[in-house]
């Protein structure tokens, strides 16, 4: 004879109450009373024949059955979870949402794009773009690109590129009448900063240069994103200290030029970050190899054909 299950809510409220080792917590996470919490818990033990909570003054304690039953009943409304969570998303498997930092949408990632969705037609991608890290368990977002050094406990995190830093201008700055032949000219020029996200850029580069920081702290003009900073330079205004994943593609095509032999390298990099439970999905799979390879393809962009001078590792 197949024992009667007993009531559903009871479960829910237990698993929760058993979790917080608190009604009132219970109470709040499942919307209803902390009277009805009581309720339903002590119902729960009457059905069951078993006492589940030990209750002393305004501690809540489990007991040994408890304890014993805790498990089975945790995994059981997790099951039911992921049931769901697979039945609700039945129809967005074509669906993948992807978040990743503005600047690098606009200058690496959107150009890039379309070769996926060639090969991949039947996968419709959307970029949500944030500086916040991203709450994989609130559902909507699939897999994020973000930067750092891949240390994202519980997530798994697929290593992507990493970037040089140097400065950038745009050509006709460089041909003008103030010379930017060795990087002691920067004090002529304005410089193009990132705040407050690459505060340091100009301090690391000049301090490897052997330049004085100071020349860091003279009256530039700050941006809040890389991609404005890097258009600012493209548009003549300035110098401003580029990333290789930001500035590759317009060096190729002539809009920057760089101007001195020397260049950073970073010690941080892009990694596909997404949560161990849905990283292997066919449609991130999908998106995970092609973003690994073309972010592993190094075109030539950075010589003597884009640049005035090669670039050489400091």
């Amino acid at each position: 004879m197949t024992a009667r299950l007993p009531s559903l809510n009871g479960l829910r409220a237990f698993e929760a109450a058993a979790r917080h080792l608190s009604f009132t917590q219970a109470a709040s996470e499942l919307n209803v009373t902390q009277t009805a919490i009581s309720h339903q818990i002590k119902r729960l033990e009457e059905e069951l024949g078993i006492r589940l909570f030990v209750r002393q003054n305004r501690a809540l304690s489990l007991t040994p059955e408890a304890k014993e039953y805790l498990p089975g009943i945790r995994a059981a409304f997790n099951d039911l979870r992921l049931a769901t969570d697979r039945l609700l998303r039945q129809d967005d498997d074509h669906v993948l949402t992807i978040s990743t930092l503005a600047s690098l949408a606009a200058k690496w990632l959107l150009p890039r794009l379309s070769a996926f969705q060639e090969a991949h037609p039947g996968i419709d991608v959307r970029i949500t773009t944030s500086t916040s890290l991203v709450d994989f368990k609130s559902g909507g977002v699939d897999a994020a690109i973000r930067y750092g050094r891949g240390q994202w406990p519980g997530l798994r995190a697929d290593w992507l590129m990493a970037d040089q830093m140097f400065p950038v201008c745009s050509p006709a700055l460089l041909a003008g009448n103030k010379p930017l032949k060795k990087p002691e000219d920067l004090a002529d020029h304005v410089l193009l900063h990132t705040s407050p996200s690459n505060d340091d850029d100009w301090r690391l580069w000049l301090t490897a240069a052997g330049l004085t920081t100071d020349l860091s702290k003279q009256p530039g003009l700050s941006f809040d994103m890389v991609f404005m900073t890097i258009q600012a330079a493209i548009d003549g205004i300035g110098v401003a200290m580029g990333r290789t994943s930001y500035v590759r593609d317009d060096i190729a095509k002539g809009r920057l030029v760089v101007p001195f032999e020397i260049t950073l390298p970073v010690d941080a990099g892009f990694y596909l970050v997404s949560p161990d439970g849905r990283a292997d999905s066919p449609k991130l799979s999908a998106f995970r190899n092609w973003l690994v390879a073309t972010a592993q393809d190094k075109p030539e962009a950075l010589t003597d054909a884009a640049a005035p001078a090669r670039l050489g590792r400091f």
